[in-house]
């Protein structure tokens, strides 16, 4: 059955015996979720107890609604959903076309569309459309050419740049750091994603050390020029490559973002400069987070917090909130937990049947993973602000139950995770 599978082939398995409902009902990767919900609606309690409104029951309504789509989609084998991607798939890019034309803008982004009753976010569901198609693309191959490159670039360039347009900043990193992640799991050589990665360092250098570049690019020829089999195309396109970003990124800085992406990622470097304005989200956020101190003031108890001292905290700025109500040790309690649920979602994918399930699994891995690390650098202080959510603590009705979905396939997958047996 499995002798063209060429990913699993290369992974060592575990035995599992047959997973039965109550340990799925009770398996970490549904629970922990679950925690994250209920600790982010206190807080986000806490943050609008002093408002006329308050999101704290959506959050936790909405998170379990996604738990028990969770244990639904468990029970769906993945494979009789193969022919329903691609259909999806094109339904979530005329989606991200319709929000030029009738999607609802809010601070400065229009991002959502509205069905009357709810209101969503198409590039949420891009995400999980889009790891579909790639799983489905990249199931059975090992990426060794350039030709296997092309149909994964293309499934991931749609969406990105309708997401980037929006504009979306943040998610379009996500889509792109999924894609690297699947790449590398399909057998890409690291120098090839090495390539991939160093076009950011080629942008920076464009805007800070341009002389830099007379080295740099050849660089990355060079290191084309041993990791492909077709040398010198391979040499010629990768500088190709390198030249066409240095000359695009200040077109894409003058042109293409907003006004608030800019300052975003000036103020980074130095949020004193505009301590009022486009700083304000960064300094009142590592404030809160020291003023929580080691043990925190208590959930609900927070004056930053209860105060509201940073705008839409119950969103992207969550965790600026469980850092001063729970302290250094609750913070470390919610990174743990975010922790083990890698960790157990990791040995999912390596551990799955199929090369599809494994790649749909080390995909939500790799959303998860990039989301996490991007907003908890982002809150403290070490990152940009980019408008990325924390997931299944971040306010946001499409989002949680997208990663709810998120945790049904992983489940889906464990449930078939049964006595392989070593080739």
């Amino acid at each position: 059955m499995f002798e063209s599978n060429s990913i699993i082939k290369k992974r060592k398995f575990i035995n599992f015996k047959r997973i039965n409902d109550i340990q799925i009902f009770t398996s970490p990767i549904t629970i922990i979720p679950l925690i994250l919900v209920l600790i982010s609606s206190i807080l986000i309690f806490s943050i609008q107890k002093q408002t006329t409104y308050n999101d704290s029951f959506k959050h936790i309504v909405s998170g379990f609604i996604g738990y028990f789509i969770a244990i639904m989609i468990s029970y769906i084998p993945l494979e009789k959903v193969k022919k329903f991607i691609i259909p999806f798939y094109f339904l979530s890019l005329l989606s991200l076309v319709l929000i030029y034309f009738i999607g609802i803008s809010n601070y400065g982004a229009q991002r959502w569309l509205s069905l009357g009753f709810f209101t969503f976010q198409p590039s949420e569901i891009a995400k999980l459309t889009t790891v579909f198609s790639l799983a489905v693309v990249l199931e059975k191959k090992t990426i060794c050419s350039f030709r296997d490159l092309v149909k994964p670039l293309i499934i991931v360039l749609l969406p990105w740049t309708l997401i980037f347009l929006q504009p979306d900043l943040g998610t379009s990193l996500v889509l792109v750091f999924c894609l690297l992640v699947m790449l590398y799991w399909a057998q890409m050589p690291i120098e090839w994603i090495l390539i991939f990665t160093c076009c950011l360092l080629t942008a920076l250098f464009s805007f800070t050390y341009s002389k830099i570049l007379i080295f740099w690019i050849p660089l990355m020829g060079f290191l084309a020029f041993k990791s492909f089999k077709a040398k010198k195309i391979a040499t010629f396109l990768v500088v190709v490559f390198h030249g066409f970003v240095a000359l695009i990124t200040p077109f894409l800085w003058e042109f293409v973002l907003k006004g608030y992406q800019k300052d975003r990622l000036i103020l980074f470097l130095d949020p004193s400069r505009d301590p009022l304005g486009g700083g304000y989200h960064l300094l009142q956020s590592k404030i809160g987070i020291g003023s929580g101190g080691l043990f925190g003031t208590g959930l609900l108890k927070g004056k930053l917090t209860n105060l509201q001292f940073i705008p839409e905290q119950h969103t992207d700025f969550i965790f600026s909130a469980a850092g001063e109500e729970m302290g250094f040790v609750g913070s470390m309690f919610i990174v743990s937990l975010f922790l083990i649920l890698i960790i157990f979602l990791l040995r999912i994918a390596k551990n799955a049947r199929t090369d599809f399930e494994s790649l749909l699994v080390i995909g939500i891995t790799s959303i998860f993973l990039f989301q996490i690390i991007i907003n908890i650098y982002m809150t403290i202080g070490l990152g940009p602000v980019t408008g990325i959510p924390l997931p299944f603590m971040s306010y946001g009705r499409t989002s949680l139950l997208v990663n709810f979905i998120f945790i049904g396939i992983a489940l889906s997958t464990l449930k078939r995770s049964i006595s392989l047996r070593k080739k």
